[in-house]
């Protein structure tokens, strides 16, 4: 008989980390690609860009840093790299391509940092890790597009800089529900926690109480 997919990895993983003492709520390539059926980016993940709205204004009430990637590159893609030839939908995200405009209703404000990046990690070859470690922050939320992609490799990449990944299960995304879901579980069980909306508000709420 089959071993119970939960149960095997039970024996191995299964640690939580825990919400830390100082987050940062990053927003990830929330961007109208991604949102609109007129583009081969589109991921039919409406609820997770609502979910990540709503993290974003309990962020900002919890006084939080509050920061958005993007992904950008040379009008000529000079500075594509392998991830640029080998997923092409990312030729929309060229300087100035119109889908890569921010998704309704997430327009940063004047004091939010917007970081660019041109690979799947919100970490590599950005300041990001700096400017957290700078900042005092112990703890990440991971939101946005997509689970699979640039979520995972991001949430990867804070666990080796030392942060607490915390991922909240209604505000990410992908194009299909099996890599969405087996994202989910691998970066629970190895990298960091996947939890709700509801509990990452509550914790966000009771920052400052």
């Amino acid at each position: 008989m089959t071993e119970d997919l939960g149960e095997n990895y039970a024996r191995a993983f299964g640690g939580k980390l825990g919400f830390g003492k100082k987050p940062a709520l990053i927003l990830i390539d929330l961007v109208l690609g991604y949102f609109d059926k007129g583009c081969d980016l589109w991921a039919d993940c409406d609820s997770a860009l609502e979910s990540a709205i709503r993290l974003r204004d309990a962020a900002r009430k919890a006084d939080i840093p509050v920061i958005y990637t993007n992904v950008v590159y040379h009008p000529k893609a000079l500075d594509g790299g392998r991830f640029y030839q080998k997923s092409l939908p990312l030729r929309h995200f060229r300087l100035g391509g119109e889908w890569g405009a921010w998704a309704p209703g997430l327009a940063p404000a004047e004091d939010e940092l917007v970081i660019s990046k041109q690979h799947a990690s919100a970490f590599f070859g950005t300041s990001l890790a700096p400017t957290l470690v700078t900042m005092g922050v112990d703890t990440v939320i991971l939101t946005g597009v997509s689970t699979s992609g640039c979520v995972r490799a991001s949430c990867v990449e804070a666990n080796a800089h030392g942060f607490i990944p915390i991922i909240p299960r209604e505000a990410v995304g992908d194009r299909h529900p099996a890599p969405h879901e087996a994202n989910l579980f691998d970066m629970n069980a190895k990298y960091g926690d996947v939890v709700s909306e509801a509990e990452t508000i509550a914790y966000l709420a009771g920052l400052n109480a």
